[in-house]
């Protein structure tokens, strides 16, 4: 688990640590293709997973945030799910990053935070269509109109070095960073970088110890 600011000073990895793109897809694939039975829903096709490598990549170089943050934050917010369902809070987060009030999504179901089970009767496409699948990661990556994708927090984030990916990274989780620039603090997932930069080294399925 890392701690403190995202700087390699802090013990946070440097993007030389990361693994390759397609070593970390294939890491990542076996959980992707179980991820929605939680959910009640058919589980990722081979054309789904396929499409879902595709529009990372094609996105990642639309709006120029690496492909590999893009899927770590995939595999942080639905595991990969193509039918995972809505959740909502103070908003709508739809989709394989669920986003800020995106349009993409193959699951209208939504399901209110702090209440057990999903809470409306929503409509689940299988398969998912390639432009749905796009359209979450788009949401995600490069905004939405009512709010901020990885693109933007990016750029609002101020720092230069790899720090800047674990401080959008808990932008995207917690909405800001803590005054005191430790990712460990402030709303929702207190150890949501951590597991980032965690995924982007190589991290699939060790064993999950938050302690923040």
């Amino acid at each position: 688990m890392y701690t403190g600011d995202g700087s390699t000073a802090a013990g946070w990895p440097a993007e030389t640590e990361w693994i390759d793109f397609d070593t970390m897809f294939d890491a990542n694939t076996a959980n992707m293709k179980a991820s929605c039975a939680q959910w009640a829903v058919p589980n990722d096709t081979d054309e789904e997973v396929a499409d879902m490598k595709a529009a990372i990549q094609d996105i990642a170089g639309t709006t120029g945030v690496d492909a590999r943050v893009i899927l770590a934050i995939v595999m942080q917010e639905s595991t990969g799910c193509v039918r995972v369902i809505t959740t909502q809070y103070s908003h709508f987060n739809p989709g394989l990053m669920q986003s800020h009030n995106g349009t993409g999504t193959c699951n209208t179901n939504n399901a209110a935070l702090g209440l057990p089970g999903v809470v409306s009767d929503g409509t689940v496409q299988t398969p998912c269509p390639d432009s749905e699948i796009r359209q979450m990661i788009q949401d995600g990556t490069g905004g939405t109109s009512s709010g901020d994708g990885l693109e933007q927090l990016l750029e609002q984030q101020g720092h230069t070095d790899v720090s800047r990916w674990y401080r959008a990274a808990r932008m995207y989780n917690g909405g800001s960073i803590d005054p005191s620039g430790d990712l460990g603090k402030g709303c929702c997932t207190a150890c949501y970088a951590s597991d980032v930069a965690n995924r982007l080294t190589g991290w699939v399925n060790a064993p999950h110890d938050c302690t923040l």
